[in-house]
């Protein structure tokens, strides 16, 4: 469908469909639209298809037949001809990072497929000297393993690069970072310095720092760095402004979580400032971050104090994210047995807790009540039990938690997904979740935990409530390569019709939204997209290219193609 004809058929298929020759054309005249000729898919079970669509104002007021349509349009609607193109739900994306995938606080990015560590200091060395006012140099996007893999010490090849001004670097996963000594120094941190839960400082053999910083470890040092300021708050925003919510309107994308709210750094100020200025294209819901360290009294009041449910505003406060454990490749997921290799050479080797099962019954018993939903990351077998054991020990009817990632599942924990009515988030757009990358992790956990990584059939037979989602900017934002391999990942693989239901009514539900939007239906929202190609008709493996002719929020156009 080309751009053009959209407005075309507002000025001229409105004659055609209707046989008022005395009517003229105008959308000014009408709060109605009819949306026709099109082949909408409309998640409802009890109306599956129809032609036809009327819009009028923010609502849907008709679903049916082309027919049915011009029959009940009043005389001034605007007429809309989708030229059999398929339409859909506006699509949910209910896990990614769009703040911190659009932020200009990050100052270079280094190419994660280069093994050769010594190769990313050309990169390093221009973004000092075409930053020479930047107080901290950050960057992203370095593979942990090409630093495991270096020939010398990483802190000492950042350290060859500079030593006066402080270089931190977040690996492209963000669970570790590379620092050089400066940062360290600033930082506080030496070679006597305890681990903070759920992190780990990384050493040589003679117990020196080597400058990786293993999850919460990281994290922390990069709290401290990006401490709000006009300028850093002023780059998040822009970033995510020009940026950011171009890329969801582009893709479709018209409700999100945010899976990280760093209240520390005022990423809630800048999302209701977003809302404030009119500039917030899409529904959301802030998971707001429990940071591991925080005392729990004092952060559980705060977290209390900035929810905000308004029923009539975009932005909602009514999630908190937490991490039970860390990810498989740097071995801090939480295993039930001990990795098969030992990169830290602590005293145990089966992974990391920021959270542990007590603490996050805790959160849950007190921030439930208040009306939050939590987000659990967990991606280990072990994270993933002990987190259904927190919700299932603290959590009531009133809760919908959800586990997010969830690689590595007992068979035995399947079913406690519907028993509990935990929802089931998963990531299948990165090609590492796809079944011939499923063996790379035999050496860290051998192969009888690698048959079935990320099993969302495995979820659905067991009745678990599934949502598909991004990990935005740790995975291709475009949902249709997450519907791609969600429906060729053989033997993990699920109908379309069912990944299509996890990115849209199932993943409303997690917003508490499904009354309003997540499916086509007379009385709820107009949220719904236009696509380029028919994905029932088309091969699997090319449903991945699919693109977005329309973006409609609320009624109203937010991108065009």
């Amino acid at each position: 469908m080309k751009p053009i004809l959209i407005l075309l058929s507002l000025i001229l298929s409105n004659t055609s469909c209707n046989n008022d020759d005395n009517k003229t054309t105008s959308i000014v005249q009408s709060d109605q639209k009819v949306y026709y000729n099109a082949k909408i898919y409309t998640v409802n079970t009890s109306q599956k298809w129809a032609e036809a669509m009327i819009i009028e104002g923010k609502n849907i007021t008709f679903i049916g037949s082309d027919i049915e349509a011009k029959n009940i349009a009043n005389k001034n609607a605007a007429y809309i001809n989708l030229e059999g193109a398929v339409v859909l739900p506006g699509i949910h994306d209910v896990h990614m990072h769009p703040l911190e995938a659009s932020s200009e606080n990050f100052l270079f990015i280094l190419n994660e497929e280069e093994t050769n560590v010594e190769n990313y200091t050309s990169t390093i060395q221009n973004a000092l000297s075409v930053n020479p006012d930047a107080e901290w140099l950050l960057g992203w996007g370095h593979s942990f393993y090409a630093l495991l893999d270096a020939e010398r010490s990483p802190l000492a090849i950042l350290d060859d690069i500079s030593t006066t001004r402080p270089i931190l670097i977040m690996e492209q996963t963000s669970h570790s970072f590379w620092a050089n000594s400066k940062a360290l120094e600033l930082a506080g941190i030496h070679e006597n310095t305890p681990n903070p839960v759920g992190g780990i400082y990384m050493k040589e053999e003679d117990g020196s720092l080597n400058g990786i910083l293993i999850d919460n470890a990281g994290n922390e040092l990069l709290d401290m760095v990006l401490s709000p300021t006009q300028k850093t708050i002023e780059n998040d925003y822009q970033g995510f402004k020009n940026y950011g919510l171009v890329e969801l309107r582009k893709n479709g994308i018209t409700s999100v979580c945010d899976a990280r709210t760093y209240w520390k750094r005022d990423h809630h100020l800048i999302w209701k400032r977003l809302e404030e200025e009119g500039n917030l294209t899409v529904r959301a819901n802030l998971g707001l971050w429990a940071y591991p360290s925080e005392n729990d009294a004092s952060q559980i009041a705060t977290l209390q104090s900035l929810y905000s449910n308004d029923p009539n505003s975009f932005l909602k406060i009514n999630q908190i994210k937490l991490y039970s454990d860390g990810i498989i490749h740097q071995t801090t997921s939480a295993m039930e047995e001990d990795y098969l290799v030992n990169f830290f050479k602590e005293p145990t080797n089966n992974g990391l807790s920021y959270f542990n099962k007590n603490r996050i019954a805790d959160y849950i018993n007190q921030l439930e009540t208040t009306g939050f939903d939590l987000h659990i990351h967990a991606i280990g077998n072990r994270g993933i039990r002990e987190t259904l054991d927190a919700i299932e020990q603290s959590g009531t009817a009133r809760g919908r938690h959800r586990i997010t990632h969830l690689e590595f599942v007992n068979e035995s924990d399947l079913a406690r997904f519907a028993q509990l009515n935990v929802t089931a988030d998963c990531q299948v757009a990165g090609d590492f979740t796809n079944p011939e990358h499923w063996s790379e992790n035999d050496e860290l956990i051998g192969s009888s935990n690698t048959q079935k990584v990320v099993p969302i059939k495995s979820l659905i037979q067991a009745n678990a409530r599934l949502t598909l989602s991004s990990d935005w900017d740790v995975s291709n934002l475009n949902p249709f390569v997450g519907m791609q391999h969600a429906v060729t990942r053989v033997p993990e693989n699920i109908s379309l019709e069912e990944a299509i239901k996890a990115y849209t009514i199932n993943g409303a539900y997690v917003m508490r939204q499904e009354d309003k939007v997540g499916s086509l239906e007379v009385g709820k929202l107009a949220d719904f997209i236009v696509l380029n190609q028919d994905i029932f008709e088309i091969e699997p493996n090319a449903i991945g290219q699919t693109r977005v002719d329309l973006t409609v929020l609320n009624g109203e156009i937010i991108y065009e193609r």
